[in-house]
């Protein structure tokens, strides 16, 4: 069903372009009349501070509902502010229908704050599997696109991760300890050593275009939520990199994960990765 909507009976890829035409849509008409707009109002605590939605998250996860929806007929969605209203949307990603993930601003913090590092995600999923992706950062106009077996690209150029110089120290983008388990945060700590130069991250779908496209060379994440690690997996997978969770399963978009988990520009920066992820953990 959905190798049909992707490219059709002659491999057209017309729908492909219609999904990317719904996410410029959506991002031009809900997110940027506000970027460095919002009124105070606009702006909610979901579980804390660090934890935020705005109008233009609302709005813009309805307009791309609508917009997908239409397109593929029988396909629902998951998204990060229909599952906050009622968790058990989350449910539909083991279902039989196909599943549009969607994070409207993947980068919410940086979104408020006026800068340019948000994006928006959209990711087709059948029975737990991410078939295709869209990562677009209005600001940038940058739009990635991922399909299964068929590589990423940007702006419609092809991307590929490459591999670090060897014996490189590392570049990883990882999740804050300290909002996390007491494990899971002495698993992250141990990438603060010799050869690994760690860093917070920020929005987890621009983290995963960079490494697709060999400017980052690793992410650690210990946070599990489909709308921020479907479309970023593929395109990194797509541009021929690699992921693994601590136990080197793959990743399921699905949960339960052994966390944290990696994507990487290679095989090897994923193992080395891993490897520290392990000393402490």
């Amino acid at each position: 069903m959905i190798d049909d909507f992707l490219y059709g009976t002659a491999g057209h890829t017309g729908p492909q372009a219609e999904v990317e035409a719904a996410v410029r849509a959506a991002a031009a008409a809900e997110i940027m009349p506000r970027h460095r707009k919002l009124a105070a109002h606009e702006i909610i605590e979901k579980s804390g501070p660090h934890d935020l939605v705005t109008a233009a998250d609302r709005l813009a996860e309805e307009h791309l509902t609508a917009a997908l929806t239409k397109l593929l007929p029988g396909s629902v969605v998951v998204g990060e502010e229909s599952v906050h209203a009622d968790p058990a949307v989350y449910d539909a990603l083991g279902g039989d229908a196909p599943v549009w993930i969607v994070d409207p601003v993947d980068g919410t913090r940086q979104f408020v704050r006026g800068e340019a590092g948000f994006c928006t995600l959209v990711a087709l999923a059948l029975h737990g599997e991410v078939h295709a992706s869209w990562t677009y950062a209005p600001v940038r106009d940058e739009m990635a696109v991922a399909v299964r077996g068929r590589g990423a690209t940007l702006n419609g150029v092809p991307i590929r991760s490459g591999a670090p110089a060897p014996g490189a120290v590392l570049n990883v983008a990882m999740s804050h300890p300290d909002y996390t388990t007491e494990a899971q945060k002495r698993a992250l700590l141990g990438l603060r050593t010799e050869g690994i130069a760690a860093r917070p991250c920020g929005s987890a779908g621009l983290e995963y275009l960079a490494v697709a496209r060999g400017a980052l060379d690793a992410t650690a994440f210990n946070w599990e939520y489909a709308w921020d690690h479907a479309a970023g997996l593929l395109l990194v997978t797509e541009a021929g990199g690699t992921q693994s969770t601590l136990s080197g399963a793959p990743f399921h978009i699905a949960g339960g994960n052994d966390l944290p988990f990696t994507a990487a520009r290679d095989e090897a920066t994923a193992q080395r990765v891993l490897a520290a992820l392990r000393t402490e953990s």
